[in-house]
C-alpha cells in the first residue's frame, strides 16, 4: 500500500496555559508546600464569594467557540499570573474591541478528545478525522484573516500575536483532504495505488456479477418462475428470486434465503458462486486497505498531537479575547489601566467613577440566554454598542472608589441593606477583571493596582462540621489570609470583629487593622464599630468611607461618600419597615441618655445640609460639563464641515458648469433645428407665407432664450427692503449675517438699527438690510425664498429657564449636521418609521435631532409626527422654520 507522499513537519511542543495564580514575591523565603495550598484553597474560595464563576459563565455567552464556552462555564478563564500578563490580555481585549465585526470561528472544533483517542493508538473514524482537517483548515483562515486586518493598524497586532508561532499543520490538512472526500465522508480511490486496483477489479467483477444474475433472472421470469425479474443480496452474495414452485429451474443452486411467506426461494446459482466468492474477497481486501488508511491518517495526527493541542489553546486564548471585547460592548466596558507606585493619578492608586456590578446589569441590560445559545449573538451584540449600551443605566447605583496611594486600610461604615458588602464585591470583582483582561463597567478610565491575592472573608463561615461557630469562624478564615498576604494583596472583610463582646470585638478588630496596614497593599473592611472610624484621626494610612442614607425617605441611597463616617440608622430602619412605634419611642429614649448635649443630632443635621450643599453642587456642575461637552461637539462638527468647504465649492463649480454646457449645447441644438425647418420650409413655400413664417420662427427661438435666462430680482429685493417694517419678534434674513435667519429682539432706533439674535449671538444691524418672510396665509413662499431658508442651519434656542425640566436637560444650539440629521425622503412608511425609531433610541439625551421628511403626498410627514408625539424620549418638536414644512427638529429627552 502506498499512500499518497508528503513531507511532515512536526514542531517541537509547546506549553499549555496555566490558570493558577501564585505570587510570594514579598517572602524572605521560598514559600513551602502548606503555604501554597493554602494559597490555592482561598483563593479558590474568595473567587466563589466575589461570584466570580457567574462572571465567567456571563461571558460565556460571547465565545464563539465549544472551547471556549466550556472554558468559561467551567470558570477556567485565564487570570494574569503578573502586571505584565495581564497588561498582554488587555491589550488583546483592546485589539478585539476595535474589530468593526467579530472574525469568523465556523469549522473549529473541539478535536482534542480525537487527538488523544490517536495517541493512544485508537483508530479514528472517518468523521473524526475530517473533523481535525476542518480545525486545521479553519485555524489558518483565522489567522489569515486576522493577519488582514492586522496590514491595516498595528493596534491590531497583539491579537494577530497569539497565532503568530502556530504550526497549521497544512501538509496534514493536504493529506487528509487528498485521501477522504469530507462532503461524502468516503475514502477516495487516490488514497493508495493498492485500493485503487482493489475498487477496479471489484467493479469489474460486480459488473459480470450483475450481468449474469440478470439473464438467468430474465430467463426465469420467461419460465413463469417469478412473477418479474428480481436480483437481490442475501447474506452478503448475490442471487435471483425464484418460485418454490419452479426452483427446479436452477438446479443445483445454493438457496441463501426464503421469504417470510415461503413462496420465494432466494438462490445462488452455481454459475455465480465463484463471482459472489470473488466479490466477497474483494469486499474484505477493501475494507483492510481503508482500515490501514485510516490508521495511517490517526498516525499521522498522532505524531502532531502536540502542536493540535497547541493550536487549539491559542484558537481558545483568540475566542475569549473576542469574547471578553463582546462583553465589555455590552456592558459599554471601559479599558483600566494598572497604576503604579507613583503619583501621577492625582494621588489616587484607586480611581474608578460610576462602577457597576457587571451581574446586576443583566437585570436593565437584559438576559444573555438568548445569545448563549446562539453563537450568532457575538455579531448582534457586536453592532449594538451605541443602542441600549449607550445610555447610562440608573441600576446598579453607580459608585465611586477613590483610594490614595499612602492608604492602606479604608473603614466603610453605614447601615445594614445600604450596600457596603456589594460596595466591596465590585471592587473586589473588578480587581480580577484586570487581571483577566477584561474591560470594567464604569466611567471615563479606571484605574487600580495589580493584586497578586484577592482574598475576601465575606459571608457565614460556621461551620458544624468542623465544630466552627460563626465568629470562630470568620477568625480562623482571616487568621490563615494573614499567613499568605504580601505587600501585593488586597483584603476584603466584612463586619469585622462582629459576633462577640463588642469591646473585645473593636479592640480585636483594631490589632487586627494595625497588623495588616504594613503587611498588604489595601484591606477594606465594613463595621458598625464606631470606634474604628476614629483610626483615621491617629494614623493618615487609614481611610473612612460611608454609604449614604436619606433621612426624608428614610432609603439608602448606595452611594459612598469618601472621608465620611456612616450612622447605622437602626432606628430609622426599623421605623421604615413597621416597627412598632412604642418600641422605637422607648430605644431613642436610649440613645438620647447615651448621646449626652444631643451632640450626635447636631452632627446629623450638619451632615445633612453638607449633602443637600454637595448635592447641588453636583447638578450644576453637571450642567455645566453637559454644555461645555455639547458646545465642543459643535464646534468639532462644524470645524469637520468647514474643512470641506474648499473640496465642495470646487465640486458645485464644476457641476455648475457641467450643467451650463449641458444647456448650452441643449439650446445650439433646438436652434440648429428651428433653422433648418425655416430653411426647408422656405423652399417650398410660396412669397405670402414668408412673413408668416418668419414670425413664427422669431417666436420660437425667443422662447427658448426665455427660458434659459436668469431673472434678477435685486431691485425688488430693494424695494422689499426699503420698505421693510420690522417689529419685536418678527424673523427677518439678515444680509450683515450672510443672509442668516434672525429675530428682532429690540424695536428698531431712529438711526435705521436694531438688535437681532442669531442663535445665541445678539448684534445690532442696519433695517435697510433685512428682508421679511412671507407667511403662508398671505402668499406663498418663492422658491427663492424658500431656498434661502432652507440653507439656515442655525438657530436660536430658547431660554433653558423657560424649558420644562431645564434643570435636567440642557441643549446646546440647534445646529444641523450630517451626524445629528436623518433623510427619510423616498421611503415607505415602514421604512421611514423603523429608521426614526432607531435614531430616536440611539441619540444621547439632550441632542436635538433633525428629521427631513420632505413634503410630497404628506404621508411620511404624518406618521413621522405621530411618531414624535408619542415617542417618550422626544421632549418636544416643532418645524425648523416657518416657512419649511419639509424638516422637523425634534429635542431628545
Amino acid at each position: 500500500m502506498n499512500l499518497c507522499n508528503f513531507v511532515f513537519f512536526i514542531s517541537p511542543t509547546k506549553p499549555s496555559l496555566t490558570l493558577t495564580t501564585r505570587s510570594f514575591k514579598c517572602s524572605s523565603s521560598p514559600p513551602t508546600s502548606h503555604q501554597l495550598k493554602l494559597a490555592d484553597s482561598l483563593q479558590l474560595q474568595t473567587l466563589n464569594i466575589l461570584e466570580w464563576p457567574s462572571v465567567c459563565n456571563q461571558l460565556s455567552a460571547f465565545t464563539s467557540t465549544t472551547m471556549g464556552s466550556s472554558a468559561a462555564r467551567g470558570g477556567q478563564v485565564v487570570i494574569g499570573r503578573s502586571p505584565q500578563e495581564s497588561r498582554r490580555l488587555l491589550d488583546q481585549t483592546s485589539a478585539a474591541f476595535a474589530l468593526h465585526l467579530p472574525p469568523d470561528f465556523s469549522g473549529i472544533e473541539d478535536v482534542s478528545e480525537v487527538v488523544e483517542s490517536a495517541v493512544s493508538g485508537q483508530l479514528l473514524s472517518i468523521r473524526e478525522i475530517c473533523a481535525v482537517k476542518r480545525t486545521l483548515w479553519s485555524a489558518r483562515a483565522l489567522f489569515e484573516k486576522l493577519e488582514k486586518i492586522g496590514e491595516q493598524s498595528e493596534r491590531y497586532y497583539p491579537l494577530l500575536e497569539i497565532l503568530q508561532n502556530c504550526n497549521f499543520l497544512t501538509e496534514l490538512e493536504q493529506k487528509i483532504d487528498y485521501c477522504i472526500d469530507s462532503k461524502f465522508l468516503v475514502i477516495l480511490d487516490r488514497a493508495s495505488e493498492d485500493l485503487e486496483i482493489i475498487r477496479l477489479e471489484r467493479k469489474s467483477n460486480m459488473d459480470d456479477l450483475d450481468t449474469l444474475l440478470k439473464g438467468i433472472s430474465t430467463k426465469i421470469y420467461q419460465a413463469g418462475g417469478i412473477d418479474k425479474p428480481l436480483v437481490t443480496k442475501r447474506r452478503s452474495r448475490m442471487c435471483v428470486g425464484v418460485k418454490a414452485s419452479h426452483k427446479s429451474l436452477l438446479p443445483n443452486g445454493v438457496v441463501l434465503d426464503v421469504s417470510s411467506s415461503g413462496a420465494t426461494y432466494f438462490t445462488e446459482p452455481r454459475d455465480a458462486v465463484d463471482l459472489n466468492n470473488m466479490e466477497v474477497r474483494l469486499s474484505n481486501a477493501e475494507r483492510a486497505e481503508e482500515q490501514a488508511i485510516l490508521g495511517l491518517l490517526a498516525s499521522e495526527i498522532a505524531q502532531s498531537g502536540s502542536d493540535i493541542k497547541y493550536l487549539l489553546d491559542k484558537v481558545l486564548e483568540v475566542d475569549l479575547a473576542i469574547a471578553r471585547a463582546a462583553h465589555a460592548r455590552w456592558m459599554n466596558g471601559k479599558c483600566p489601566v494598572i497604576s503604579s507606585g507613583g503619583f501621577e493619578n492625582d494621588g489616587l492608586s484607586i480611581n474608578i467613577e460610576g462602577i457597576q456590578h457587571p451581574l446586576l446589569l443583566e437585570t436593565s441590560l437584559g438576559s444573555l440566554t438568548g445569545h448563549a445559545t446562539s453563537k450568532s449573538g457575538n455579531s448582534i451584540m457586536w453592532c449594538e454598542e451605541n443602542g441600549v449600551m449607550g445610555q447610562s443605566l440608573t441600576f446598579p447605583v453607580p459608585i465611586d472608589i477613590k483610594v490614595e496611594h499612602e492608604t492602606r486600610v479604608v473603614v466603610i461604615s453605614g447601615p445594614n441593606t445600604g450596600g457596603k458588602t456589594a460596595s466591596m464585591k465590585t471592587l473586589g470583582v473588578a480587581s480580577i477583571m484586570l487581571k483577566a483582561g477584561m474591560f470594567l463597567p464604569a466611567r471615563n478610565h479606571p484605574t487600580l493596582p495589580w493584586f497578586d491575592f484577592i482574598l475576601a472573608d465575606i459571608g457565614d463561615s460556621q461551620s458544624l462540621e468542623q465544630s466552627l461557630s460563626t465568629f470562630s469562624g470568620h477568625l480562623s478564615r482571616i487568621c490563615k489570609m494573614l499567613e499568605v498576604t504580601t505587600k501585593q494583596s488586597l483584603i476584603l472583610i466584612d463586619e469585622i470583629g462582629s459576633g462577640t463582646d463588642p469591646s473585645e470585638g473593636v479592640a480585636l478588630s483594631t490589632s487586627i487593622l494595625e497588623y495588616l496596614k504594613d503587611k498588604v497593599n489595601l484591606a477594606v473592611i465594613t463595621t458598625h464599630y464606631a470606634d474604628l472610624s476614629l483610626l483615621k484621626k491617629k494614623d493618615s494610612q487609614y481611610e473612612n468611607a460611608a454609604m449614604e442614607f436619606s433621612l426624608q425617605t428614610l432609603q439608602p441611597t448606595y452611594r459612598i461618600l469618601w472621608g465620611s463616617t456612616g450612622e447605622s440608622n437602626a432606628l430609622n430602619i426599623a421605623k421604615s419597615i413597621g416597627f412598632d412605634e412604642k418600641v422605637v419611642a422607648r430605644a431613642e429614649t436610649w440613645v438620647k441618655r447615651l448621646m449626652p448635649d444631643k451632640a450626635e443630632k447636631r452632627r446629623g443635621l450638619l451632615y445633612q445640609s453638607l449633602m443637600e450643599e454637595k448635592n447641588r453642587l453636583e447638578v450644576q456642575a453637571n450642567r455645566a460639563e453637559r454644555i461645555y461637552s455639547n458646545v465642543m461637539d459643535l464646534y468639532n462638527e462644524i470645524k469637520e464641515e468647514a474643512n470641506d468647504l474648499p473640496k465642495r465649492e470646487t465640486a458645485l463649480k464644476a457641476k455648475e458648469a457641467q450643467k451650463t454646457r449641458k444647456e448650452i449645447i441643449t439650446m445650439k441644438s433646438q436652434l440648429e433645428t428651428i433653422v433648418k425647418e425655416y430653411e426647408a420650409k422656405i423652399a417650398t413655400a410660396s412669397i405670402d407665407q414668408l412673413n408668416t413664417l418668419l414670425k413664427e420662427s422669431e417666436s420660437a427661438i425667443s422662447s427658448i432664450i426665455e427660458a434659459h435666462c436668469y431673472t434678477e430680482e435685486s431691485s425688488a429685493t430693494d424695494a422689499e427692503a426699503s420698505s421693510l417694517s420690522v417689529k419685536l419678534g418678527d424673523q427677518v434674513i439678515v444680509r450683515e449675517l450672510g443672509n442668516k435667519l434672525a429675530t428682532i429682539v429690540e424695536p428698531p432706533g431712529t438711526d435705521g438699527t436694531t438688535l437681532v439674535q442669531y442663535g445665541k449671538i445678539r448684534v445690532r444691524a442696519n433695517v435697510s438690510g433685512m428682508r421679511g418672510i412671507q407667511s403662508s396665509s398671505d402668499t406663498a413662499p418663492t422658491p427663492n425664498s424658500q431656498s434661502q431658508i432652507k440653507k439656515q442651519r442655525i438657530k436660536s434656542l430658547k431660554n433653558l429657564s423657560e424649558v420644562k425640566n431645564s434643570e435636567e436637560i440642557v441643549y446646546g444650539p440647534a445646529v444641523q449636521t450630517s451626524k445629528n440629521t436623518v433623510d427619510l425622503r423616498g421611503m415607505r412608511v415602514e421604512e421611514a418609521s423603523h429608521n426614526l425609531n432607531l435614531a430616536l433610541s440611539t441619540f444621547r439625551p439632550g441632542s436635538v435631532l433633525f428629521i427631513i421628511h420632505g413634503m410630497g403626498t404628506g404621508v411620511v410627514k404624518e406618521s413621522v409626527l405621530q411618531i414624535l408625539k408619542k415617542h417618550p424620549r422626544v421632549l418636544k418638536f416643532e418645524q425648523e422654520s416657518p416657512t419649511n414644512y419639509g424638516c422637523t427638529v425634534a429635542y431628545i429627552k
